[in-house]
């Protein structure tokens, strides 16, 4: 088995697939979480191999999309079986794929492998500071919500279910998700590179409301 060149081939797979993907879902979020898993993996040691199979992967068919929490993992299982990858392998991959995502305030991460934690770390950290805003509204506008709504309050939701059938607007979700993350990472490494990203969330929503208000002049 060439690690490399079947990285290669992943690599390809997920720019075919993800392409120019307009909701920040795309192939240069895969590359950012790739990279971003690899920085931290530097630090935190893990299986190099799985962490990157994993970065590539993590939203090869995102639950938001297809409706299927299992449907990401179903993909990647018959990519990496064609590219003759070990079961044991393929199998960690599918799980850190199942695990990865946010699913609630009120839901427990149950990421369990240190390789699923560096990875899960390195997604959150590209839906914190400014690509995550970004990425926000970009998810925001394809879905149709609100920019913000003073009468729509944010909600802690308390189960997947709930989360995932939320309407609320994109300003919202800053405190639904992104203000959350800060606290929900493993490493030692992502809690430290999340420091600035978190501060910039909490600067960028202080001007936001200074504007609303129009009390930034």
């Amino acid at each position: 088995m060439n690690k490399n060149k079947i990285l290669k081939k992943v690599k390809e797979y997920v720019k075919k697939e993800l392409g120019s993907e307009p909701t920040g879902h795309d192939f240069w979020h895969a590359f950012r979480v790739w990279k971003m898993a690899k920085k931290i993996a530097e630090k935190e040691d893990g299986d190099l191999f799985l962490i990157e199979l994993a970065a590539w992967l993590h939203d090869i068919s995102d639950w938001k999309f297809s409706g299927d929490i299992r449907a990401g993992s179903k993909k990647a299982k018959e990519l990496l079986e064609k590219l003759g990858v070990d079961q044991k392998t393929i199998k960690k991959v599918c799980y850190i794929i199942e695990n990865i995502s946010f699913k609630g305030a009120g839901v427990k991460d149950k990421m369990e492998i240190l390789e699923g934690k560096i990875v899960q770390d390195a997604d959150r950290l590209d839906v914190i500071g400014a690509i995550g805003i970004a990425r926000t509204f970009a998810y925001g506008g394809f879905k149709g919500r609100e920019i913000y709504n003073p009468k729509i309050k944010p909600k802690l939701h308390k189960s997947f279910k709930e989360y995932k059938s939320s309407k609320g607007t994109s300003i919202n979700h800053f405190y639904e998700k992104l203000l959350l993350l800060k606290d929900r990472l493993h490493t030692k490494t992502a809690k430290r590179i999340a420091q600035k990203r978190h501060k910039f969330l909490e600067e960028f929503l202080a001007q936001f409301f200074k504007e609303w208000e129009l009390k930034d002049f």
